[in-house]
């Protein structure tokens, strides 16, 4: 007698993801299947070339590489519909004709340039290009594996470029990154205009003068944007041409490998905002229409397009660009030991609408037909693939979709990200600032905002990102401060519209931190409320650098109300870590004051009391606390170190007494105020 199916299906475990939420058991079957078809794809790849980790070799074999053995470089270059391949470059004097390339049975075009005859010709700094002859007629490309593009001053024209620079010393052996992980605080940074002068800001002056600061104000990780060499500066990096290629804008690479150092030696993470949702379009420096089939590396026709972002899409299913793209990410561990990855545009990776115009209410949107599994697949694959490598990697998801299981380990049935970014945090502040007045903030909508969020899956809180500081929209400084803040933020001036601005700066910031996540992310110049957008040089700005800098200046001059919120930012992040809070459990609500605009929480132990209103400040302000004891402010906003008006002795101890049978404490609650308490005894 067989057994019953019915009975069989039941007695077999759910896996963890649908055990932690029952309403997921409808799709338990989709999870079971991306389970299944990942661990199809592992076993086909280690039958055919031993292990995931050899897989993600591509960088290793094609493009140009030395052989020491053979003493002689070879190229190769996967282009499976071209008619013929040809290498040029000022070692042949750009001739089409003089170095061909044979053609393998994989599609892999490839030649041998032996020291004898290149040795004196292809040498450091050379530069080069791969001509491609299709049906549709012949292109000089770049190679889709380089190390190094270059941009001709006068022409403007990108190159590969030869690069045999002495190995770099690294330094770095002690560091160790677990500690980081389990509490990141991520300054977001762009090396270009981490410089307040006028122009390019280098990695080596970013590694001598920015770092020492980013130490200083207590975060544990960088996370680098515009690495990737791309064509356009203002596309912010995530127009990428050259995976392979760290930006030339910036230095060599060697001056990365140096900056990525010493951020080690100073006890800091370095992640790379990695972009393998899309590829620029443009075919003179990246991968478009390589082989002339229209596909290859991305999809054939309209589902090539990104609709909204006007670049290509990958084709994540076809064996050849997974190994493409799993190789770039051994290539930026290995070679330039970067910690770990902050995936750029996942939301549009999951789904073939891309997310675009579309409000996630429902599982259904989740593993429907919309759902691209080829993509799903790629991300399970590359997180296996930098945990084989880099067992504590931190790998961050920019998705806004909400993908339940996005940020859980594949064994229970998730894709293997560590955190995704709170993207609904700052839509919220924006919206608030743009739209309500003070007096009508919803503090119950404000705690739903900043509490909402997937158990056990977890979030990257920020009020504000790159994306609140680009041209067109506002950082939350100028929302909060508007015009008043190139006119009136001496520190002596006691212009009402600053005074509200500075206040709520500092409470956003810390409210977003105890309540939003299990990570905190700040970008760079944000802390002390740099006054000015992001506009790359551009045409419509003739070309200029002004607003693509930081004014750290600004922060630095005594004068000016900027230090009092770098101040408070350093002393809010080295509170955090110190008392383990973003490691802590969810926050525990103990009042919202609708009346009085006040939120009480506890979260790792510590109390949080915050006043929004515009003018109330109330004497004795009794309240629910969870442990009877005795309290002391750590940590007060309204500190004249802050910019505060030193309403509230810090060195008071509070201690508890018993009210209607609990434990509460009376404090002086000034309005549009935080302070954070411990417990002493």
């Amino acid at each position: 007698m067989q057994p019953d199916s019915t009975a069989a299906a039941s007695a077999t475990p759910h896996l963890t993801l649908v055990e932690n939420d029952p309403w997921l058991a409808p799709y338990e079957p989709v999870l079971r299947t991306r389970q299944e078809r990942l661990q199809a794809r592992l076993a086909e790849i280690t039958q055919q070339y031993g292990s995931l980790s050899k897989f993600a070799t591509a960088h290793q074999r094609l493009g140009l590489n030395y052989d020491a053995r053979r003493r002689g470089h070879w190229y190769r270059e996967w282009a499976p519909a071209a008619e013929a391949l040809s290498l040029v470059g000022d070692f042949n004097q750009w001739n089409r004709e003089a170095t061909p390339l044979q053609r393998g049975a994989d599609g892999v075009w490839e030649a041998f340039l032996p020291d004898k005859e290149y040795a004196g010709r292809l040498t450091h700094g050379s530069r080069y290009k791969v001509h491609v002859r299709t049906a549709k007629g012949g292109k000089d490309r770049l190679p889709a594996t380089l190390r190094r593009a270059v941009q001709d001053e006068e022409t403007k024209d990108f190159a590969a470029q030869v690069w045999r620079a002495e190995p770099f010393a690294w330094t770095d052996q002690k560091f160790r990154i677990p500690n980081v992980v389990r509490e990141p605080f991520i300054y977001e940074c762009h090396v270009g205009m981490a410089t307040e002068e006028g122009r390019l800001g280098s990695y080596r002056e970013f590694a001598d003068h920015i770092l020492p600061r980013v130490q200083a104000l207590g975060y544990n990780c960088l996370q680098l944007m515009a690495v990737m060499e791309h064509p356009y500066y203002g596309s912010f990096g995530y127009h990428v041409a050259n995976f392979f290629a760290a930006s030339s804008r910036f230095g060599t690479p060697e001056d990365l490998k140096y900056l990525i150092n010493e951020a080690h030696n100073r006890g800091l993470a370095v992640l790379l905002d990695v972009v393998h949702s899309h590829a620029v379009k443009n075919e003179a420096e990246g991968l478009a229409d390589f082989d002339g089939s229209g596909g290859q590396y991305f999809h054939e026709g309209a589902r090539g397009n990104h609709p909204g972002w006007d670049s290509k899409l990958f084709d994540y299913g076809r064996p050849e660009v997974q190994q493409f793209l799993l190789s770039n990410l051994r290539y930026w561990l290995e070679e330039f030991h970067f910690d770990g990855f902050r995936f750029d545009g996942v939301t549009s990776m999951l789904y073939q609408h891309h997310g675009e115009g579309v409000a996630f209410g429902h599982y259904d949107q989740y593993f429907g037909p919309e759902a691209d599994e080829d993509a799903i697949l790629y991300l399970q694959l590359a997180a296996t693939l930098v945990r084989d490598l880099k067992r504590s990697a931190l790998l961050i998801a920019e998705d806004m979709s909400g993908l339940p299981g996005l940020c859980r380990p594949l064994a229970e049935g998730g894709v293997g990200f560590d955190y995704r970014l709170g993207m609904g945090i700052p839509d919220y502040w924006i919206k608030l600032l743009k739209h309500t007045r003070d007096e009508d903030w919803n503090l119950r909508d404000l705690w739903w905002t900043l509490t909402n969020r997937r158990a056990g899956e977890k979030t990257v809180a920020y009020a504000e990102s790159h994306d609140q500081a680009l041209v067109g929209d506002k950082t939350l400084a100028h929302w909060l401060i508007d015009a008043a803040i190139y006119t009136h933020m001496h520190k002596d001036d006691p212009d009402p519209v600053v005074a509200r601005g500075v206040a709520l700066h500092k409470l956003i910031r810390l409210i977003t931190l105890a309540l939003g996540g299990e990570a905190y992310l700040n970008f760079i110049g944000n802390e002390f409320g740099h006054p000015e957008w992001v506009d790359f040089p551009r045409e419509g700005n003739n070309w200029s650098h002004h607003y693509a800098r930081r004014q750290w200046s600004l922060a630095d001059n005594p004068d000016l109300k900027f230090q009092y919120l770098q101040a408070f930012d350093k002393a809010m992040v080295t509170t955090a870590r110190a008392q383990r809070l973003l490691a802590a459990g969810p926050a525990r609500e103990l009042n919202i004051d609708t009346t009085n605009q006040v939120m009480i929480f506890e979260r790792g132990g510590l109390v949080f009391v915050f006043s929004f209103h515009v003018d109330r400040s109330v004497p004795d302000y009794r309240f629910f606390v969870p442990q009877a004891g005795r309290y002391r402010i750590i940590l007060n906003s309204d500190d004249a170190r802050f910019g505060g008006f030193q309403r509230v002795d810090d060195s008071l101890l509070y201690e508890t007494f018993q009210e209607d049978g609990v434990s509460k404490l009376s404090l002086y609650v000034t309005n549009r105020t935080a302070l954070v308490l411990q417990r002493v005894g």
